[in-house]
């Protein structure tokens, strides 16, 4: 079968992606063809846990941690994405004078997450209807922290739903926050930082902390999916 994950990512133009993520904090990837089939992915059993989270003050919404082994899609996704995104974080952390920890393979990675006690899958699936929105936040789960986030829209911006613009909050240094928002397309993934990036100040290279989240949905569902390339504690 033609791993088609892998493909795209493959395929993309990861210089102007790189650049896009410089300049703008985020950047769209090319849509997989597996959108139907991870989000359906969402009334399986496949979940170690799920999180209302209103109840915990998050927003509004559910989501659900799939428990591991992944979906075969999805692991092919991690797997492919995790070299393409390892250089930009190696320059991120070489500009800002930090020495990277992050093993030129996924799985190096994850096995030096588990040996720190970060042991716990990762990998979500949100839903959203009417009403629901996810408040700013990081996803960090520990110390061990790989920079850099994928998310993937499983449904059709205008035509699955209304509202629910992805939403970025950056901490510019000795000055105003700059917000953005980004309609993603169904199936496109964009990646963006999951803790801070550099920025250039006035003093060379300064890291600039973001937060991400979801404006609220006006109508219809919303369905994501969440990879972060770090295991939680």
């Amino acid at each position: 079968m033609t791993d088609a994950w892998a493909q795209r990512v493959a395929d993309a133009d990861w210089q102007a992606i790189t650049a896009d993520v410089d300049e703008h904090g985020g950047a769209l990837l090319p849509p997989p063809s597996e959108a139907a089939e991870l989000r359906a992915e969402y009334e399986a059993d496949r979940f170690r846990s799920t999180v209302d989270m209103a109840r915990y003050r998050f927003g509004s919404g559910e989501y659900k941690y799939f428990a591991t082994p992944y979906p075969e899609p999805l692991e092919r996704l991690k797997q492919a994405l995790y070299p393409r995104l390892l250089p930009i974080a190696r320059d991120w952390w070489a500009r800002l004078g930090r020495p990277s920890p992050w093993p030129d393979h996924l799985d190096g990675w994850l096995a030096a997450c588990h040996a720190a006690g970060q042991t716990k899958s990762t990998a979500i699936l949100l839903k959203y209807g009417p009403g629901d929105w996810n408040a700013l936040h990081r996803d960090l789960y520990g110390d061990m922290i790989f920079p850099l986030q994928v998310v993937v829209n499983l449904s059709e911006p205008g035509v699955d739903h209304t509202g629910g613009e992805f939403l970025l909050l950056e901490q510019r240094p000795r000055a105003q926050s700059r917000g953005s928002s980004f309609t993603i397309p169904r199936g496109h993934g964009f990646v963006f930082t999951t803790r801070e990036r550099p920025v250039r100040s006035s003093r060379g290279w300064s890291a600039a902390p973001v937060r991400h989240g979801v404006s609220t949905v006006r109508s219809g569902l919303r369905f994501t999916l969440g990879l972060v390339f770090h295991d939680a504690a």
